[in-house]
This record gives structure tokens, sequence and C-alpha cells, in this order.
């Protein structure tokens, strides 16, 4: 069993380019890419990197998501909630069960960690 496991280069691999399931586009023309670059033995957890284009997402998690950004910029806002601005360095956890906004200002490039059902 391997305890560590360094995660691959985007560039080895084509990305995934359809919007994740639970994503409505509600403003602008966003498009996202995601690589997934390590799922555990397991099959509980997947890791990657995701990047998307200015616009506007509705989302909805089934899952929890630990989050990296690496570059850009964009303000999450629950349904029925307060605005989160995020930007280059910031960390934050999505919780399953979240529903909300995801304006994308400037093209969006993370790190993600996702705990599967």
């Amino acid at each position: 069993m391997k305890s560590i496991v360094k995660l691959g280069n985007k560039n080895s691999m084509a990305p995934v380019t359809d919007d994740l399931e639970g994503w409505k586009v509600v403003s602008g023309t966003p498009s996202m890419k995601t690589w997934v670059l390590h799922t555990s033995e397991d099959g509980s957890m997947i890791s990657g990197y995701w990047e998307a284009t200015p616009g506007t997402y509705h989302a909805t998690y089934t899952e929890y998501e630990f989050v990296h950004i690496m570059e850009g910029r964009m303000t999450i806002t629950p349904d029925g909630g307060e605005a989160v601005k995020l930007g280059p360095g910031d960390a934050f956890v999505v919780e399953a069960g979240f529903k909300g906004l995801w304006q994308i200002d400037e093209t969006i490039r993370k790190h993600f960690a996702i705990k599967l059902k």
C-alpha cells in the first residue's frame, strides 16, 4: 500500500470538458475542464486539478470537497447566504448539500480533493 502519491502533471492527460453533474450555467458562457489525477485504492476519494472560465454556475453538491485556489478570482454565494470572495492562495471546504452560485470573475485554477459517497 502506498502512503504518498505524487500527483501527475495535468498536461500528460486529456481533461474531461463536460460540466459537472449538478452545475448549471446561469450567466455568461463559462466552460470547465477537470483532470482527475488520483483515485484512492478504495474509490472513496478523488483529487486533481480543475479550471473554469468567467461566468456563473448554480452548483449543487452531493459530496464534500476541499479546494485550494492557485489562480483566478471568484465569489461563491450559498442560496440564502452571504457572498464569499476567493482568490489565489485561498483554501476552503464545500460541504455535501451545498447549493449556490459560483461566480467566476477571472479564470479559476484549483486543486481539489473530493470524498465520494
